[in-house]
C-alpha cells in the first residue's frame, strides 16, 4: 500500500473516531460507541467526574474503575454515580470541549476544530460558557417538568410539547427530535412514578420552589391520599379532605401509570375502594362520613369517642355467642340488650344538641322514612310516649345490616364481624330448617307472580345467598335478615321505603325488606319477645333507637332492676294507613292468622288511639355501654361549657338603691 493510502486511512480512522465520540455525547449512539473515544476526550471531560487515578470513576457497586466517559460500569454495568457532576450542562459543543489543560492558541484551535466538525451534523456550537439554565425550556402542562427546547415531547409523561403543536401547523415537522442531552440520558430517566407528576430532576436553587409547588398542587395531593390508604397513613387522607378534596374522585389511567404499581391501583378506583381492599377501618370510616350516610360534615358516634370500649364491647359481644345443641344447631346470643340514646342529651344547650343529633344521626334516611307516607314517627300518640324513633349514622360498606342490628343492641358497628361469622355459620350448620322455610316462602311469592321455579334454580339462589354470608362487604337480603333474628333470638322490625331510587331521582327496583322478621324456628320461651328496630333507605339499613325517658339514670348500672322500674317504647306494627306489617317467612297457615302470631312472639298491645304496637323494652344497660355513653356525653358537655361566660353573674349589693330583692320586675 503506498504512503498516500496509508496516510487517507488514518485520517478516515480519526474522523470515524472523533464523529462517534460526538454521537455518543449526542446520544444517538450506544454505550459501546461511547468507549471507543475515551481516550481522546478523556481530557476534556476531567473537571466533571469525580477524583481519581487518571480521571477514571469508582463504580460504587463492584469499585472497578472505569474510564470518565462511561456511562455504565463495564464489569456489573452499574450506571455512572452523578455525584460532582453538573448534569444540568450542555456538553454538546464547546461547554464540553475546553479542558483546563488548554489555554491560549491551543484552546482556541481546539474549539474552531471541533466548530468545524459540527457543521456536518448541523448543530450549532452553543457559547463556552453556555448552560441548561440559559436555555428557554418549555414547562410541561401535565407533570410541570421543564423539557430541552427542541423535544417534542415530556421527558417524564410523554405528553406534547404545545410550542411544536402550534408550530406544525405553519412549518413542517422536523424529522426526528432534538438529541437528548446528558440531563436527560438513559441513566436520569427512571420510571414515571408519585414524586415525577410536579416536576423531574430540578438545579438545586429550584428545589425549594418546585417542593412547594408540589405541596400546593390538588393533583399531587390526591395521589398522595391514595398512597396514604394503601400505605395506613391518614394524615394524607386527612390532608386531602381539608384542602376540599372530592372523596368520591376516582383514579385515571394516567393517574394509575404514575403511581407505577398496578398491584394496588386501578383505574376508576376511589379511596373508599382503597381502604375496603387494604382495609384500613379509620380511614374507611371517615370517608364514608363525607360521601354517605349522613351527608356532609364529620360523625363522632358514641364508639369514636370511646374507641377503647368499643373495642371492649364487641369482645364482651363476641363472648356471648353460643351454639345451640338439637335439631336446630344454630348460634345465638346468650343475653338480650337494646340500646337507647340517653335522657341527659336534654339538658345540654339547644345549640349543643343540634350539634350532638347532626353528628351522630343520618338526616337523609331519616327524611327519607319521614317523608309522605311516612313509615316511622307518624302517630303523634306513641311520640308523646316517648317512642320516636331517631335514625343512627351508619357504615355503609356492605356490612350495614349487622352494623345497624350491632348498633340497635350494643350502640357500636359490628367491625369483628361477629354477627357476620355467626350468620353464615347458622346457614351452614342449620341449613335444613331455614331452607325449607325459605324455599316455601320463595314459593309462595312467585306464585302470586304466576311463576313456579324448579329445585335446582331454588338450590342454585340459595347457595348464593349463603355464599354471601361468608364474604364480608357482600350486601345481604332477606333471608339473612330473618337468619340473624335467630342469632338474636328476638324479633326484627324494619321500617323501609317500598322503591329504591337512585342519585338521580329514578326508581330502581321494588324494596321488600318493610316487615317483621320473627325466629320462627326456635320454641318462643327461648326468645325475647323485645324487638330490635331497623330503617332501611336507598339499599342501606339504619339503625332506629328511641330516648330513653327523662328519669334518674343511677340505676342502669345495676343489672338487677325490677321488672317494672325497665322503661319502654312502642312500635307500631301497622303503617300510618292502618295496614297490618307484612311478616315475612310465614306458611299459608300462618298467614291466616298473622296478627296471632305477632302477638304470640311479640308483646302486642293496642293504645288508646287504636294503634297496635309491640312493647320495646329498654333493657338495663351493661357497664362497658354506660362508661362509653358517658365518655361521650362529655364531650359535648365540656363544649357547652365552653360556650358559657368564664364567670358567674356578679350579684347587686343588699343596699342597692336602683334594685330591690323583695319585687323585681321582668325587665329588671
Amino acid at each position: 500500500m503506498s504512503e498516500e493510502a496509508q496516510n487517507e486511512a488514518s485520517t478516515k480512522t480519526a474522523s470515524l473516531a472523533l464523529d462517534a465520540d460526538l454521537g455518543a455525547d449526542c446520544g444517538t449512539h450506544s454505550d459501546a460507541s461511547t468507549n471507543v473515544s475515551q481516550t481522546h476526550l478523556s481530557q476534556m471531560t476531567a473537571s466533571s467526574v469525580p477524583p481519581g487515578e487518571n480521571g477514571k470513576w469508582s463504580c460504587e457497586v463492584c469499585t472497578y474503575e472505569n474510564f470518565p466517559l462511561s456511562r455504565k460500569c463495564t464489569m456489573c454495568r452499574a450506571p455512572k454515580p452523578l455525584l460532582g457532576e453538573d448534569i444540568f450542562k450542555l456538553q454538546d459543543g464547546a461547554s464540553a470541549l475546553p479542558a483546563p489543560d488548554l489555554c491560549g492558541e491551543e484552546a482556541d484551535a481546539e474549539v474552531d476544530c471541533v466548530a468545524e466538525r459540527l457543521k456536518p451534523l448541523r448543530i450549532s456550537s452553543p457559547p463556552a460558557q453556555a448552560s441548561a439554565s440559559a436555555l428557554n425550556k418549555w414547562s410541561c402542562s401535565t407533570c410541570t417538568y421543564e423539557n430541552w427546547p427542541k423535544t417534542l415531547k415530556c421527558a417524564m409523561c410523554g405528553s406534547g410539547n404545545p410550542a411544536a403543536a402550534a408550530g406544525a401547523a405553519v412549518a413542517p415537522r422536523c424529522a426526528s427530535p432534538a438529541p437528548p442531552s446528558p440531563g436527560e440520558s438513559r441513566t436520569s430517566r427512571a420510571p414515571v412514578g408519585i414524586n415525577d407528576i410536579c416536576g423531574g430532576p430540578q438545579a438545586p436553587h429550584e428545589a425549594d420552589g418546585r417542593r412547594c409547588k408540589r405541596r400546593n398542587n390538588a393533583d399531587w395531593i390526591w395521589l398522595q391520599a391514595c398512597l396514604g390508604v394503601v400505605e395506613g397513613d391518614a394524615r394524607r387522607v386527612e390532608a386531602y379532605l381539608a384542602t376540599g378534596g372530592d372523596p368520591a374522585r376516582a383514579l385515571t389511567p394516567h393517574e394509575v401509570a404514575l403511581l407505577n404499581r398496578a398491584s394496588a391501583f386501578d383505574a376508576g378506583h376511589t379511596l373508599v375502594h382503597l381502604a375496603i381492599r387494604f382495609q384500613r377501618q379509620d380511614i374507611l370510616s371517615a370517608l364514608l362520613a363525607r360521601i354517605s350516610g349522613g351527608g356532609p360534615g364529620l360523625k363522632r358516634s358514641p364508639s369514636f369517642v370511646a374507641p377503647d370500649l368499643a373495642q371492649a364491647i364487641r369482645r364482651h359481644v363476641a363472648q356471648q355467642v353460643r351454639r345451640k345443641k338439637g335439631s336446630f344447631p344454630a348460634k345465638y346470643l346468650a343475653e338480650f340488650c337494646t340500646f337507647s340514646l340517653p335522657a341527659e342529651t336534654e339538658e345540654l344547650p339547644a345549640a349543643i344538641q343540634e350539634q350532638l343529633f347532626s353528628e351522630l344521626l343520618d338526616r337523609e334516611a331519616q327524611r327519607a322514612l319521614e317523608a309522605d307516607p311516612p313509615r316511622i314517627n307518624w302517630s303523634a300518640e306513641l311520640a308523646g310516649l316517648g317512642s320516636r324513633l331517631h335514625a343512627l349514622w351508619n357504615r355503609s360498606a356492605g356490612d350495614c345490616l349487622p352494623d345497624a342490628l350491632c348498633q340497635a343492641a350494643y350502640g357500636v358497628f359490628d367491625r369483628g364481624n361477629t354477627l357476620r361469622a355467626a350468620l353464615a355459620d347458622t346457614l351452614a350448620a342449620a341449613q335444613r330448617g331455614l331452607f325449607e322455610r325459605w324455599q316455601a316462602w320463595e314459593r309462595l311469592q312467585a306464585q302470586r307472580l304466576a311463576y313456579a321455579p324448579d329445585d335446582a334454580q331454588l338450590r342454585s339462589e340459595w347457595a348464593r345467598l349463603a355464599a354471601a354470608a361468608t364474604r364480608p362487604g357482600t350486601p345481604l337480603h332477606q333471608l339473612h335478615v330473618f337468619a340473624l333474628a335467630h342469632v338474636l333470638r328476638r324479633p326484627v322490625v324494619v321500617y323501609g321505603v317500598d322503591v329504591v331510587n337512585s342519585f338521580r331521582g329514578e326508581a330502581l327496583g321494588y324494596a321488600r325488606f318493610q316487615g317483621v322478621y320473627l325466629p320462627l324456628l326456635w320454641e318462643p320461651e327461648f326468645c325475647s319477645k323485645s324487638p330490635l328496630c331497623l330503617g332501611y333507605t336507598r339499599g342501606h339499613f339504619s339503625a332506629l333507637v328511641p330516648v330513653e325517658p327523662f328519669a334518674p339514670r343511677h340505676a342502669y348500672i345495676c343489672r338487677e332492676r325490677p321488672a317494672d322500674a325497665e322503661d319502654s317504647a312502642f312500635l307500631p306494627l301497622t303503617d300510618c294507613d292502618g295496614e297490618l306489617l307484612p311478616v315475612h317467612f310465614l306458611t299459608c297457615d300462618e298467614m291466616a292468622d298473622a296478627e296471632g302470631v305477632l302477638r304470640r312472639w311479640l308483646s302486642a298491645c293496642v293504645t288508646a288511639g287504636g294503634v297496635l304496637a309491640a312493647r320495646q323494652t329498654l333493657h338495663a344497660r351493661p357497664l362497658l355501654v354506660a362508661q362509653m355513653l358517658e365518655e361521650w356525653l362529655n364531650h359535648y358537655r365540656r363544649l357547652a361549657q365552653q360556650t358559657r361566660g368564664p364567670f358567674p353573674p356578679r350579684l347587686q349589693p343588699a343596699g342597692a338603691a336602683d334594685f330591690s330583692s323583695d319585687a323585681d320586675t321582668d325587665e329588671e
